[in-house]
């Protein structure tokens, strides 16, 4: 059934994705390109969370979507830990230029091991920043942590909006196909089903 959602726009689907990685990567270009198509040089450091909201037509389906920016800093990760509940997807950012942004995915993604609830969520690898020329991180060295740990992967320029329409589209596309392919009954609602049959 189509529920309604911001400025009463009714939408077939709603996926929530996150977006998660150190300070100065560009995920807060990469969502303002994706959701607003500006780019910024001068966007400051995401203070806890922020949030967009973007609506868009997929397959003759209306999909709302909630981005979730996230801090990167260490004090506001107890803040950003609820942010991961019930998420659909989550892109783990890196700096191609920033050889230390790259090395530290391990534990951005042992974050969202452990506070996922939801066990299908789907994860996606993007390289950004790479308009610029000091890369210290090559594509086959993103492409291969990407395929270890079950990540779609894509390199992407917020600034010259290279790759970030294509990578939220795959990501969008493989969490609506995890989603659909779940029972249209909640958990939840199924559980209370069973309970009542039983009584009968």
């Amino acid at each position: 059934p189509d529920a309604f959602g911001m400025a009463g726009v009714a939408y077939d689907h709603l996926l929530k994705l996150l977006m998660v990685g150190e300070s100065n990567v560009g995920k807060t270009s990469l969502l303002l390109r994706y959701a607003s198509d500006v780019y910024d040089a001068k966007t400051n450091s995401t203070i806890g969370v922020d949030l967009k909201v973007k609506t868009v037509d997929h397959r003759g389906k209306r999909l709302k979507l909630t981005l979730w920016d996230t801090a990167g800093q260490e004090k506001f990760r107890t803040l950003t830990a609820s942010y991961y509940r019930g998420a659909n997807g989550v892109i783990l950012v890196y700096d191609v230029t920033c050889r230390a942004s790259f090395e530290h995915l391990t534990r951005w993604l042992k974050e969202v091991e452990v506070y996922c609830t939801n066990e299908d969520v789907v994860t996606m690898l993007v390289g950004n920043k790479i308009d610029k020329e000091d890369r210290e991180v090559t594509k086959e060295e993103g492409l291969a942590f990407a395929r270890s740990n079950s990540m779609l992967f894509m390199e992407c320029s917020a600034k010259t909006k290279q790759g970030v329409e294509q990578a939220f589209e795959e990501l969008v596309e493989k969490a609506l196909q995890v989603q659909t392919s779940k029972r249209d009954v909640p958990g939840d609602m199924q559980i209370n089903l069973q309970d009542g049959n039983s009584e009968e």
